[in-house]
């Protein structure tokens, strides 16, 4: 069983569904179950959350910082936006990631993140909807590290991702 602290980051986005659905009292209440008991939100832009309070978890939140490397490393499991950046601090720290797609978003590349790192067992993904039952069915413990050491690995594993070539300059 889980303990300690549920790290959330929307990065410098606004995603308030995502916040507003990790605050629901359902979905509290299944973290809960899990053996977690705080919530650190990084709200980024989007409006300041209504917590529904569950008894025996702590909830937390702030928009920005120079840094979440700490909070990340301080935290056992992790829901994160689809952003290359914090998937990769996350990934790089060897926690548990949960990566939620903002399906609002236009052309939208982040599904293709998502995707790949579920197929490649480093993450697991949905959409808003789909957190409760992610959240229900997931083993992080069958999770594999990612590669670790160069962030070479990363970017050539975005390359795979997007069909990316030499035209840009990275092989």
């Amino acid at each position: 069983m889980a303990t300690g602290q549920v790290l959330v980051t929307v990065g410098t986005t606004k995603f308030d569904l995502f916040i507003s659905t990790v605050c629901s009292a359902e979905v509290s209440r299944i973290l809960k179950r899990r053996g977690y008991k705080k919530l650190l939100l990084q709200i980024g832009n989007g409006n300041i959350p209504e917590v529904e309070c569950i008894e025996g978890m702590d909830v937390e939140y702030f928009r920005f910082k120079d840094s979440i490397i700490q909070d990340i490393q301080d935290s056992s499991l992790v829901l994160s936006h689809a952003g290359a950046g914090s998937c990769l601090e996350v990934l790089g720290a060897k926690k548990p990631l949960v990566v939620v797609v903002n399906e609002m978003l236009m052309n939208n590349h982040q599904i293709e993140l998502a995707k790949q790192l579920f197929t490649k067992e480093h993450a697991y993904y949905c959409t808003c909807s789909e957190l409760k039952e992610t959240l229900v069915h997931m083993n992080v413990n069958s999770l594999k590290p990612f590669p670790s050491g160069k962030t070479e690995n990363f970017a050539n594993f975005l390359n795979e991702i997007f069909g990316f070539n030499d035209t840009f300059g990275i092989s």
